[in-house]
């Protein structure tokens, strides 16, 4: 089983004793030989808390994520309760008499379990404040391990150095059975996570072994043999056909749980393994160490699927092959809520799928993984071809297919599942190849580098400096993306401009015809997962957006939640699907008669487009119509247009203030006012004085209104528009329309009315003198009643009391 084993975090600290994933935080736990507890922060590798517990050793640290809390049990009998955001003590009790070596907390009840090496097992009930509600005793050595059984949690195992596991029901303290497990003791006992399997795994104390059961008929299943060190733990992985060992010979062991064969086995010069924690929904694998931690993440995340045109999706869990048809989900399809499937199990395949490739007619079906490949038929899921190769690619047509078998070697296979002969493809022996892609020719990608290959006559068509991603054709093989990491392309294949070149005669380098592709749309966007349909290529962001491509143009679908996979699109159904890791199914909207209709609008096939646009639901109006816009048709989007307002816009683009007017008019929301204003202001640009009158005065812009009069010199409506501004309190637009009227006297009576004393006096003084004495009456008047006398008396002859002014 090929698996890649990926560190993401490694840091050295003292003996970690107990380590512990946070179900939904990036947090790892870490209980510490010297009494310490860290969380790591699993995104920087940094430790962002740290509690000072004991000063002597934590043997076990669990979280308990629904109440902010970790709880520890260390050798000083004790069972704590910290708030890991508070750093708060909730509880502290002596729990045991002797070490506390083990701990686990109940799924879903408030209960946590603890094993001692005062040989018994005692159960906490944190909701009736800590309280002992059950003692479990029958084990005569030290409890080593305790794990629950998530396919009935009101029971659980433990182990003990009494060489035995028992069965345990949480309602009574005797065991209600026992497995003589190893000849000299048990250390760990973890219970298998799937449904379909009644296996747990057992460690041997010190005789090296792991063993594997069948827990109802206590019988051994297989014993598998290897650490050259005593093994301290030994786990099912949750999403994997694996099992994870460690030891005291300072290594981590992989096992395969269909085969029992060792896979990989990884050192990271820590000494001894101790203890072992799975990521929920993640492959992530925590093991703690003498010398450290270590992160590691196996496999990939990413569930083995593929779908094919009419919506049926083949998908694996580990060995097992299962089918959905998602056109039974037409009538069960809400926009954006996840779909449990029930797949129906067609099969098993005999190696762990990395990925699957439905063959473009839909009949054949490969699994890639391990090195190997099988070709299944689609239909009745029967076994038609298999051999060795690490990468795989369908030609178009579906009777041609490629193998890649080591870095450098490729074979081409023809539709009756026989090696095609002759002297392979030009070229592909000199450098190493990572990944082959099918399509219209055969793709292949390296580093720094794709090239392109004819299927028959196996030349360069075209070799391109890139380091790419993923290389994908569109169903009519005209067109191909090609994703890399930051940004992704969509070439343009022009096979006449290949084929003329190739019956010129002109030799051809290893640089292929650079006119058999030409660009069509470079997006600075990071794609994640993407399909074709048509013209149109769909796909997933960085960013989790669902967007689509048609010509250079990208257009939203939707704001994904969270991280999904495409799967594909069903034209019968409108509706774009997509899975997240766990096979739930995510569906969207997505009218084929829009990719259609922005497809003929690209060719600049206007009648097609026409006929197109009666089968385009109305609720797609006005995305057509902001597409348009982009495409400079905006006479077109203004007919097509359901939105007021983005009609309203581009008749305002277009000058045509006629029809713009006319929404204004139907409007009489109090919001309008932004409509007759933006009409008015076009109206000014376009020299149309009295229609940008009406629209500022039904706007209200008294502003505008006042430039416009003064611009046309209409003295009449300026003296009516300085009244309407006093109606309204705008006293500077008044102050300005009366100063441009030349009426002095009312500029200085509406400064004195509203209490700008000190500059009607000032105006006065340079505009009507004869208003003086008036002015400098009300100043005084008001100085005086805001207890400023002497300023007052200044005021009235200022050069015989300059003291006043200075005093005040």
């Amino acid at each position: 089983m090929l698996l890649d084993v990926n560190r993401k975090l490694l840091s050295r600290s003292d003996r970690v004793k107990s380590v512990d994933f946070h179900p939904a935080e990036p947090w790892l736990l870490t209980g510490l030989f010297n009494g310490s507890v860290n969380i790591y922060n699993l995104e920087t590798g940094a430790i962002v808390k740290t509690f000072e517990v004991a000063t002597i050793p934590v043997r076990c640290v669990r979280f308990i994520a629904r109440k902010n809390w970790f709880v520890a049990g260390s050798d000083d009998y004790q069972l704590r309760i910290l708030n890991y955001n508070t750093h708060e003590k909730v509880a502290a009790f002596e729990a045991h008499l002797d070490y506390i070596r083990c701990l686990t907390v109940h799924p879903t009840a408030s209960i946590v379990l603890t094993g001692s090496d005062d040989m018994s097992i005692k159960a906490w009930d944190w909701d009736k404040q800590w309280k002992c509600v059950q003692v479990f005793e029958g084990h005569t050595h030290f409890i080593m391990n305790l794990a629950f059984n998530l396919k009935d949690t009101n029971t659980f195992a433990s182990s003990c150095l009494d060489r035995s596991v028992k069965f345990w029901s949480l309602n009574s303290g005797t065991a209600h059975s026992s497995l003589e497990a190893h000849d000299k003791g048990v250390n760990y006992v973890e219970f298998y996570p799937g449904a379909d399997k009644p296996y747990l795994v057992t460690v041997g104390a010190d005789n090296l072994s792991i063993k594997i059961w069948d827990y109802f008929s206590k019988s051994c299943v297989q014993t598998m043999e290897g650490h050259t060190g005593n093994v301290s733990f030994a786990v099912f992985h949750p999403n994997l056909p694996v099992l994870i060992s460690g030891g005291d010979d300072g290594t981590v062991r992989i096992w395969n749980t269909d085969t029992y064969r060792l896979e990989n086995t990884l050192n990271y010069g820590l000494e001894r393994a101790w203890c072992v924690s799975m990521r929920k929904g993640s492959n992530d694998v925590a093991v703690g160490f003498d010398e450290g931690v270590v992160v590691v993440k196996i496999g990939r995340e990413e569930p083995s699927f593929s779908m094919d045109h009419s919506g049926k999706l083949v998908y694996t869990r580990n060995t097992e092959v299962l089918l959905a048809d998602l056109r039974a989900l037409e009538d069960a399809t809400t926009e954006g809520t996840p779909i449990p499937v029930s797949g129906r199990e067609i099969g098993s395949t005999e190696l762990f799928a990395s990925s699957l490739h439905h063959s473009p007619n839909g009949r054949f079906i490969t699994f890639v993984g391990d090195g190997e490949y099988i070709i299944y038929t689609a239909s009745s899921f029967r076994n038609r071809s298999f051999g060795t190769g690490t990468s795989f690619a369908w030609a178009s047509d579906s009777n041609t297919y490629a193998v890649l078998e080591g870095k450098t070697k490729i074979k081409v296979y023809n539709k009756f599942f026989k090696e095609r002969g002759g002297s392979g493809f030009k070229g592909a022996d000199t450098f190493i190849v990572e990944s082959l892609h099918g399509g219209p020719l055969l793709s292949a990608k390296g580093n720094g580098f794709v090239i392109f290959w004819d299927w028959e006559s196996c030349d360069i068509v075209r070799r391109i400096e890139i380091d790419a991603k993923i290389i994908i054709w569109s169903s009519n093989g005209d067109l191909v993306a090609i994703t890399s990491t930051d940004s992704f392309y969509v070439l343009r294949y022009d096979e006449d401009a290949y084929r003329a070149r190739v019956e010129s005669g002109t030799e051809i380098g290893d640089e292929g015809v650079e006119e058999a592709f030409d660009v069509v749309a470079e997006i600075s966007e990071t794609v994640a997962t993407s399909k074709w349909f048509g013209d149109c290529f769909i796909y997933t962001n960085s960013a989790n957006r669902l967007n689509y491509l048609i010509g250079t143009q990208t257009t939203t679908v939707t704001h994904l939640h969270t991280s999904l996979f495409l799967l594909g699109y069903i034209p019968a159904q409108n509706r774009l699907y997509l899975t997240d890791k766990t096979m739930n199914i995510y569906s969207y909207s997505f009218a084929v008669a829009v990719i259609e209709y922005e497809a003929a609008i690209l060719q600049n096939d206007l009648q097609t487009a026409a006929e197109i646009l009666p089968s385009i639901p109305n609720e797609y109006r006005s995305k057509i119509a902001r597409f348009l816009e982009t495409q400079g048709l905006k006479e077109l989007a203004i007919e097509i247009t359901t939105d007021l307002n983005h009609k309203f816009d581009l008749l305002l683009q277009l000058d045509d203030l006629d029809r713009a007017l006319e929404i204004a008019r139907s409007d009489p929301s109090p919001e309008n006012e932004a409509k007759w204003k933006a009409i008015g202001d076009r109206a000014l640009a376009t020299w149309r004085f009295d229609l940008a009158r009406e629209c500022f005065e039904n706007a209200g812009d008294l502003s505008a209104l006042l430039l416009l009069l003064l611009a046309i010199g209409d003295r009449t409506s300026l003296h009516s528009l300085g009244q309407k501004a006093l109606q309204e309190g705008q006293e500077n637009i008044a102050f300005t329309t009366l100063l441009q009227l030349g009426d002095a006297d009312a500029c200085v009576e509406l400064l004195l009315k509203t209490k700008r004393f000190a500059e009607a006096a000032l105006f006065a003084r340079t505009y009507a003198p004869s208003q003086i004495p008036q002015t400098i009456a009300a100043w005084k008047q008001d100085l005086a009643s805001g207890g400023k006398a002497n300023l007052a008396a200044a005021i009235a002859n200022p050069i015989e009391n300059p003291d006043l002014f200075e005093e005040d």
